[in-house]
């Protein structure tokens, strides 16, 4: 049996890293990985997120931390994009409504901005950036989306940051109100990650 390639999530988030373990279930054929936080992941000096894209973000943190760290180091970046209001939040959703706002405080903001917006102005789509380095090189970069449209209103408990406002028509239900596996098989991240889980297959 091929033994698991250990990949490093650039992060000392133990949620996004249980995250990412629930994703690699649906993918274990393809290739078997470990999956662990970056070590000393806080004492490492900060990668600023200041590109104009995802996939430059989420290149530019896998690279900046793979220079400190041996092994296969992994990043992402992600958000929510209405072409309505010209992209936004985009690469600034976790900062849309301030650094230190609430997931609520950046629905209300997200559906101020919307407020009057109607049928094909209200389309939005996730996008997921991950990036895979060693030792300063990039390995691979994948990305991945999944379109919905923006609720007048949240609905549904689950999930976090817009999931309550992003309604998924497929299922008839926004992302908060759907189960969180059948959420990892349709969300952008797990489309992206599985992309990636197939690159780093063809690499070894």
């Amino acid at each position: 049996m091929r033994a698991p390639a250990k990949l490093f999530l650039a992060s000392s988030n133990p949620g996004k890293l249980a995250e990412y373990r629930e994703l690699v279930t649906p993918s274990a054929s393809l290739l078997p990985v470990d999956l662990a936080l970056l070590p000393d992941f806080e004492a490492l000096p900060v990668f600023e997120e200041n590109f104009a894209t995802f996939a430059e973000n989420a290149a530019g943190k896998a690279l900046h931390y793979s220079r400190l760290r041996d092994g296969l180091v992994f990043a992402d970046d992600s958000g929510l994009v209405v072409p309505a209001l010209g992209g936004a939040p985009g690469i600034h959703s976790a900062r849309y409504a301030g650094a230190q706002a609430t997931n609520s405080q950046r629905i209300e903001k997200l559906l101020r901005e919307m407020r009057g917006k109607t049928g094909s102005e209200r389309a939005a789509h996730f996008v997921c950036a991950i990036a895979l380095a060693k030792r300063g090189r990039a390995k691979a970069i994948v990305t991945d989306r999944v379109d919905g449209e923006i609720l007048e209103a949240p609905r549904g408990s689950g999930g976090f940051g817009y999931d309550p406002v992003f309604y998924f028509r497929a299922l008839g239900k926004t992302f908060a109100e759907i189960p969180a596996e059948e959420k990892n098989q349709r969300s952008h991240r797990g489309k992206a990650f599985r992309r990636l889980l197939a690159a780093l297959s063809s690499m070894i």
